[in-house]
């Protein structure tokens, strides 16, 4: 409904800021990444999203849009609401919540108070396809060692090797140098056949 405020920052602590937008003053919680981000100047611009419940109309603010998308994926968790949600953008980075998603790191998303270890699977769970869809990590580079992978399987089926043993060896080869290009991991695998 009110996808962003403009106006002039009137009130300002680390979990809330208050803006004045044409003689109406707008009370929105921010996190503690939208407060280190917060221009020293008094004319600011957040993104925002408003939480209608029962009992209140909640208004989140944040300065990047990027911010804004992750809060709301979070919401989507069952069991994650706004203060967690809020609570996991002032605890780490932006970029480190995806990555944690991304590469399914429980440990850091359990490290924020308030988020056991079910809800860390969870959130892992239902997020991490979107955070890959939505942001090109570094598991564009997995899937360059995949093709890499796959490739010297391929070559080494056409050079008459059993699918399952090159299988286990370019498997080994690939966790063991990440980085190897398909002539590496061919040269090595033909050592250990």
């Amino acid at each position: 409904m009110i996808a962003h405020l403009q106006g002039k920052l009137v009130e300002k602590t680390p979990t809330e800021v208050v803006i004045d937008c044409g003689g109406v003053g707008y009370h929105v919680n921010i996190s503690l990444h939208t407060y280190s981000l917060l221009p020293k100047t008094e004319n600011i611009k957040l993104f925002t999203y408003l939480q209608i419940k029962e009992d209140a109309h909640t208004l989140f603010g944040f300065v990047e849009k990027s911010e804004r998308e992750i809060f709301k994926m979070l919401l989507s968790v069952s069991g994650i609401g706004a203060g967690i949600a809020r609570t996991m953008l002032s605890s780490l980075e932006p970029k480190q919540i995806i990555q944690a998603l991304a590469v399914g790191d429980i440990g850091t998303i359990q490290s924020i108070k308030g988020i056991g270890n079910k809800t860390a699977q969870r959130a892992i769970l239902d997020l991490k396809d979107k955070v890959l869809k939505v942001y090109d990590l570094d598991e564009v580079s997995m899937t360059a060692n995949n093709t890499n992978k796959d490739e010297a399987l391929s070559a080494l089926e056409v050079l008459g090797f059993n699918k399952k043993l090159a299988e286990k060896v370019v498997d080994r080869i690939a966790k063991d140098s990440p980085e190897a290009t398909v002539e590496m991991i061919i040269k090595q695998a033909l050592k250990n056949l």
